[in-house]
């Protein structure tokens, strides 16, 4: 690969959530282990996680609240 700049937060986080979906391109996932960070990809992978977790706790209250 001739880019050897390392992935953007963008480009993380693409990485991230395609991952989550299981649909990551050969092309992204090579790029992803051959220059990115383990660090990084862990870190925003548990922000991402911890968002999905408190959003999906969110929309139950709300269901919750307008079923009351």
């Amino acid at each position: 690969m001739a880019d050897s700049k390392p992935p953007t937060l963008w480009q993380m986080l693409h990485s991230i959530v395609a991952a989550a979906f299981g649909v990551q391109s050969h092309k992204n996932r090579e790029r992803d282990f051959t220059h990115g960070k383990p660090a990084h990809f862990i870190a925003l992978g548990i922000v991402c996680t911890a968002v999905f977790a408190l959003a999906l706790f969110g929309l139950v209250k709300l269901i919750i609240h307008l079923a009351t």
